[in-house]
């Protein structure tokens, strides 16, 4: 960058450094926090200073600032408001070590979580964590409930249903001594288009000449009972019934289940529910069918054990039924046919605490699908926190077995938990400030599927105890215009000021404030100062010679711009943030001299006549010539001359100067390349000269020759020699070439004496066409062929 763009930019990225470094400060300062309460609710590492150490034109709100900064400014130790938060330990219950046929207990003695009641004094920013315990009792009392479709595709899955209750009662022995099991059934609404409403298939809807029960929602057929034979003694009395449609109504049973827990007969233990069907489900919206839009209330609707607003409510959602298993700890086995697998998979998925089991065709093998299942859920404890107060934030952290640590979502639970084992989780509790409602909220916390909680009272620190010591006297707070607490007034109301010396019903607040804005701005007093009573009190610096100025605190000496790590480099002063130069300076920093001595050549002349002296620096305005004089030219005839001597000595060690090489040739910096393509090619900014010289041996060396902020010279590392004649290619070319001679020669001897041979053949065949030769027959020649002609021939 050049002319007079670079001192610009320099100025605007020293300001730019200033104000980071201003808005840098810590969160403390940024709440410009009026009161003390105010002050602590900001973060864990903010302090409120109750001394009186404020300097003039400080403002009540710098009372307020992290630890450190306090004290470094003066404020006494004793005098810093800081409180912090702090934990206690309601009900700490030891978790429960009982034995298997030991001792026998209620369900609500047994625990498995600890501690059950925490308090908890939350500082804003200052997270509190809390340790808790969880170990699977042994013997726990088990609930469960089996609800089954009856629609006619279940018919052989009830044969075998029937004798479950004693059986599984003697498979649970194993696992608890407390075992309660109970039956629900399901179709599907009553309503069209789901049953057939014609009054012959509302009695009997099978085909044919099979006996079915009428078509129904949800009956609870037996409550939880300990007793396996009644229940296989009920089960047996059920019949199948019928529907339209694949889809069931599933999801209002499972709904009735969840919700009608005194019908059911829940206990506060581990609540299992087997759904075992068939078939696919109708969910929320799927009523509309059926004219059926108000949404489920959620709500018990059992009368004689049968659910009986089935044609007045829609189908719960899926979130919804997931909110009350939830709710009332219920787990759920998904014990379906392997047919719709996937898709109860993908309800797993969506409902915590739930597995998934194949039921077999006949579901024969429905005992050892449950056992897998409970094996499978008990194993997994989830933590699940209620609702947290605004404000509050929660993170947890699992210690498994096997020593693993987990963080996130996966911090709320373990896996692979076996009977007697303790896994451990730590939580932080996090408050970002006070909430509206109030100073205290409840937050519970529990395992899935277990009725088990701990409760955790979360109250506030909200005020700090000087509040408490407010003080009103005269001589304080403008004749008693507000209490004096924390070190600060806190004015009366229709009182402003920082003691409380002006009234609103005189000049409203904005007024005031206005007269401290500069150009209608949002910053009062520039940020330096304080508003008292609508003019503008400027702050006092540490230092002395520091100060800031103007109506409105936006001038200061200090924040002018510098050069060499000196304000105005040290050659002016800082008059409301712009540099005031002394004489032979010039620049937003004084960093430009105006003396032109260092730009005077060996000529005398200032930059060589070939350029222009800025700041005390030539700048050469013919692009030829360099340096800081602008003396140098690397491009100018005679330069590869002139260097020959020390380029071949330094390069090659030869030459002229070999002997006195460092002495005379150590003003340039040599790079070696390869080959000629390495050599650096001349630009507009780089001016540079490209050389070929020949040495001693007629060798030729190639080198650029280029002054920038140095002299830089690159050489090519090898000589190019000429060759001296190669004797065998020469040998090999006279023979050759004597034999091709000779070759040629006898081609051409053999060409004429052809041409010679054919020229006397033509002739010889010429005399011979000329030749007169007497061509009469002899006289006493007689031919050897005698001709007898047949007498009886004809001639025919």
């Amino acid at each position: 960058l050049g002319g007079s763009l670079r001192p610009l930019l320099i100025s605007i990225h020293h300001r730019f450094l200033l104000l980071l470094l201003s808005t840098e400060g810590n969160e403390c300062i940024k709440a410009n926090a009026e009161s003390c309460g105010d002050c602590i609710q900001v973060g864990a590492k903010c302090g409120w200073c109750t001394d009186t150490f404020l300097k003039q034109g400080e403002p009540t709100s710098a009372r307020c600032d992290d630890m450190e900064s306090l004290r470094k400014r003066g404020c006494v130790a004793a005098k810093i408001e800081n409180p912090r938060g702090s934990q206690k330990t309601l009900r700490n219950k030891p978790v429960t070590n009982r034995k298997k046929g030991g001792e026998k207990l209620k369900p609500e003695d047994i625990t498995q979580i600890q501690p059950q009641k925490l308090s908890l004094s939350l500082r804003s920013g200052e997270p509190q964590t809390i340790d808790l315990k969880f170990k699977r009792a042994e013997d726990y009392p088990i609930d469960l409930y089996y609800l089954m479709d009856l629609s006619y595709s279940m018919k052989d899955d009830l044969e075998n249903v029937k004798n479950l209750g004693t059986s599984l009662m003697l498979e649970m022995s194993k696992i608890t001594s407390d075992f309660r099991i109970g039956f629900g059934s399901f179709v599907e609404k009553t309503v069209m288009p789901y049953i057939s409403t014609t009054p012959a298939k509302l009695l009997n809807p099978c085909t044919g000449d099979q006996n079915c029960t009428s078509p129904f929602s949800y009956k609870n057929v037996l409550k939880l009972t300990s007793n396996g034979q009644r229940f296989n003694t009920l089960v047996g009395q059920q019949q199948i019934s019928g529907n339209l449609d694949s889809p069931e109504g599933g999801f209002d049973a499972i709904m009735q289940v969840a919700v009608c827990g005194e019908h059911i007969g829940w206990r506060n233990v581990t609540r299992l529910l087997v759904f075992s069907t068939d078939a696919g489900f109708h969910f929320a919206g799927d009523g509309k069918l059926g004219g059926i839009v108000l949404p489920n209330d959620g709500k018990c609707h059992l009368e004689n054990d049968m659910y009986t607003m089935s044609h007045h409510y829609d189908y719960p959602s899926i979130a919804h039924l997931v909110q009350k298993l939830s709710d009332n700890n219920i787990q759920t086995i998904f014990a379906v046919t392997e047919e719709f697998q996937p898709v109860y998979k993908e309800l797993k998925n969506l409902i915590p605490k739930s597995a998934v089991g194949t039921l077999s065709a006949n579901s024969s093998n429905v005992i050892n699908l449950i056992i897998d299942a409970y094996n499978s859920l008990s194993s997994e404890v989830i933590l699940e926190n209620s609702k947290l107060p605004e404000g509050v934030t929660i993170t947890y952290q699992s210690h498994c077995k096997n020593g693993v640590v987990s963080v996130g979502e996966d911090g709320r639970k373990c896996s692979n938990i076996s009977i007697g084992d303790e896994v451990y989780f730590s939580i932080n509790i996090t408050a970002l400030g006070c909430p509206k409602q109030g100073k205290t909220e409840t937050l519970k916390i529990r395992p899935l599927g277990f009725t088990e909680e701990v409760e955790i009272r979360l109250s506030f620190i909200c005020d700090c105890e000087c509040q408490k010591e407010g003080i009103v006297r005269k001589d304080l707070c403008h004749n008693g215009n507000g209490t004096f607490e924390c070190g600060a007034c806190r004015c009366n109301k229709g009182r402003i000021g920082r003691e409380c010396e002006c009234r609103k019903d005189e000049v409203s607040s904005e007024d005031l404030d206005r007269n401290c804005r500069k150009d209608n701005g949002t910053d009062l007093c520039s940020n330096n100062g304080e508003c008292v009573c609508g003019k503008c009190e400027c702050k006092k610096r540490d230092n002395p010679e520091e100060y800031y100025s103007g109506k409105y605190c936006e001038c200061d000496n200090f924040n002018c711009d510098r050069s060499n790590n000196k304000l105005c480099g040290g050659h002016g002063r800082c008059e409301c943030r712009v540099c005031i130069c002394d004489a032979n300076y010039t620049g937003s920093a004084c960093d430009c001299s105006l003396d032109t001595s260092t730009c005077l050549a060996s000529n005398n002349q200032i930059c060589n006549g070939r350029g222009l002296c800025e700041c005390g620096t030539c700048r050469c305005t013919d692009p030829k010539f360099q340096g800081p004089t602008c003396e140098i030219c690397p491009t100018c005839p005679g330069v590869c001359t002139e260097h020959k001597a020390c380029v071949q000595c330094r390069a090659f060690g030869t030459g002229e100067k070999k002997d006195t090489c460092e002495q005379d040739c150590n003003y340039f910096t040599l790079v070696k390349v390869k080959d000629r393509d390495k050599l650096p090619q001349p630009v507009q900014a780089f001016p540079l000269m490209h050389c070929k010289e020949r040495d001693a041996n007629d060798c030729w060396f190639y080198y650029t020759y280029a002054v920038n902020n140095y002299t830089e010279v690159h050489v090519v590392e090898t000589l190019e020699c000429p060759a001296g004649p190669d004797i065998i290619p020469i040998v090999a070319g006279v023979v050759a070439g004597i034999v091709l001679i000779g070759l040629a020669l006898l081609l051409i001897w053999k060409l004429l004496m052809i041409i010679h041979d054919r020229r006397e053949f033509a002739k010889f065949e010429k005399e011979k066409m000329n030749a007169k030769w007497d061509t009469g027959e002899n006289p006493i020649y007689k031919s050897a062929v005698t001709t007898v002609v047949n007498p009886k021939y004809e001639g025919k």
